[in-house]
């Protein structure tokens, strides 16, 4: 696979802050996940706890794609922002 275009990663970045419509959160866990493990790479740091249910299910997201290169990463954000905007 060749590596994804850095231009259409960021282009992705500013589509998705113009939707019509806001995904659901499952669809924004994905994006944000997407988007950090094709920016940094896999997950680094402890897991939030107590009551940072939000900071708790964003790392979740994010560490549940340890593994996934950050070029098929930015591939797979590019994708689903192209979905969503083709929906919206």
């Amino acid at each position: 696979m060749t590596a994804p275009d850095k231009t259409a990663f960021e282009q992705a970045q500013q589509d998705v802050q113009t939707l019509s419509r806001k995904p659901g959160n499952d669809v924004l866990l994905k994006l944000y996940a997407l988007y950090k493990q094709g920016s940094q790479g896999d997950v680094t740091g402890a897991r939030p706890g107590g009551f940072d249910f939000v900071g708790g299910a964003k790392y979740d997201a994010w560490a549940a794609l340890k593994g996934l290169g950050q070029d098929d990463a930015q591939r797979e954000y590019v994708a689903l922002v192209a979905t969503l905007k083709a929906h919206s």
